[in-house]
């Protein structure tokens, strides 16, 4: 796992080049149950969502040989925008390998960047050992989308950004595909503030942080419209 100090460095390298996204009241939200909520406008990033983040910090990472040859990720659909992106700005060569079902509007829009896409297998796991597989045949560089440090300091920022706009925050939710979001916040949030829950959240079809706490094996269904937090391990 990165330090705080790892992700302190990543919002260093970040300043300026991604969003700094606002934490607005929700007003309907906030009615509806009673309680102040806000949301962390990560959707304002460039491509989307947070993944501008993690993508640019582990870019950023290679050396001039990496780069040459270039890199390779797999995703659903928010991380291959966002390598596809900053590959193309900082010259990188990229592959992006996305499952099958990605839906098209996801696929077009890596595409726009232009990096080569790869449609590959039922899942994001197919994807992925697709993707390896690619790698050792090229000798690219890969991206992985959450299992990097990395990834995961460039993904804390967001905490670091949450310390300061929201210092009454009692409770944080926060999606859960597979867990660099969260463990990059909860890095940052635990020591500064002990007594605030952090809550992970899942689709009920691929509850697979939920089955590994509890030591058991998950079962997954086929499709969800949540593809982005569709991951099995």
């Amino acid at each position: 796992m990165p330090s705080l100090q790892d992700i302190r460095d990543a919002a260093e390298l970040l300043r300026g080049r991604v969003v700094r996204t606002p934490c607005v009241r929700a007003r309907l939200l906030s009615e509806q149950t009673g309680a102040e909520i806000s949301l962390k406008l990560e959707n304002l990033q460039f491509t989307g969502s947070f993944k501008d983040r993690g993508a640019l910090v582990k870019l950023e990472s290679l050396g001039p040989e990496e780069r040459r040859r270039g890199v390779i990720a797999m995703s659903a659909g928010n991380h291959a925008q966002a390598v596809a992106y900053h590959s193309r700005e900082l010259g990188i060569p990229a592959v992006i390998v996305m499952p099958s079902y990605t839906p098209n509007v996801k696929v077009a829009r890596t595409r726009a960047f232009g990096p080569e896409v790869i449609l590959h297998g039922d899942s994001v796991g197919e994807a992925g050992e697709r993707a390896r597989e690619i790698a050792a045949e090229r000798g690219l560089a890969f991206v992985h989308p959450y299992d990097d440090e990395l990834i995961i300091a460039g993904q804390g920022t967001v905490g670091l950004e949450l310390l300061e706009e929201a210092p009454e925050l009692e409770m944080l939710l926060v999606p859960v595909g597979g867990g660099g979001l969260i463990s990059g916040i909860a890095t940052v949030l635990k020591p500064e503030r002990p007594e605030l829950r952090i809550i992970g959240v899942e689709t009920a079809r691929y509850p697979s942080m939920l089955r590994a706490l509890e030591g058991l094996p998950a079962e997954f269904g086929r499709f969800t419209i949540a593809e982005g937090i569709a991951i099995k391990q």
